[in-house]
């Protein structure tokens, strides 16, 4: 994921670079103006006594560039930024961080639609792999798939349980057949590779337990998998 912060710099008029715009009567920027920074970055929007606030477009010399809402020079409120490996956030911003509700378009096109907090995938989010169309929908804290959640295939579901971006114990799987396996996922001794002197490779490895084949029914969220009403046939 890429992110590219704002530039910051002295209030001294001097180290401000050019510009052509408002001021308010002490002098400083005020009102709508056009900024050239001294690293070649240009910023034409709204400023209050000498900072960015408001609405503005601050295009950064390296392709980068942010449409939206500003406070005190940060990035604060709604907007969009345009990424230079092609990627683009739109959505809520807090001190210069993605932070709140928003929709997050990868260079592969995938998507993540969702809530974030500190510039990671945080709380309510829906991820969707574009070539596949598979989707994740659950809970997310810092970055990972976590706790409750669904994963979304063609023709089939996962519902269950998640630790660290893995389906962990109780869940089940709901087929477009008509029926459901519930199970329970367990994590199998890790398998550790080979690496630098002072590092260890280790791979995850899930394994899956099938317990039961049922009809239909309704997915409660929790990491108990739901009991169907039908009759129940053990495997």
């Amino acid at each position: 994921m890429s992110d590219v912060g704002s530039e910051e710099f002295d209030e001294e008029q001097g180290s401000l670079g050019e510009y052509e715009g408002d001021r308010n009567e002490a002098g400083e920027r005020h009102g709508l103006g056009k900024a050239v920074l001294p690293n070649g970055d240009t910023y034409q929007g709204a400023y209050e006594n000498g900072k960015r606030c408001g609405q503005g477009t601050y295009k950064f010399k390296k392709g980068a560039r942010y449409i939206g809402e500003w406070y005190m020079n940060l990035k604060h409120g709604q907007g969009i930024f345009y990424y230079p490996d092609g990627s683009k956030y739109d959505g809520s911003w807090v001190d210069d961080q993605r932070q709140g509700h928003g929709v997050y378009t990868y260079p592969n096109g995938d998507t993540y639609d969702g809530e974030w907090l500190h510039h990671q995938r945080h709380g309510q989010g829906s991820y969707t792999h574009h070539e596949t169309g598979s989707q994740y929908m659950g809970t997310w804290v810092m970055g990972k798939m976590e706790s409750t959640g669904e994963l979304i295939h063609p023709n089939h579901r996962y519902q269950g349980n998640f630790v660290n971006n893995n389906p962990s114990g109780p869940g089940k799987y709901v087929f477009d057949m008509g029926c459901e396996q519930h199970g329970e996922y367990f994590q199998l001794e890790p398998d550790k590779g080979e690496a630098d002197e002072d590092e260890t490779l280790i791979t995850i490895s899930l394994k899956w337990k099938p317990k039961a084949v049922t009809g239909l029914s309704v997915w409660t969220n929790e990491k108990d998998s739901a009991t169907s009403d039908q009759a129940v046939v053990e495997k």
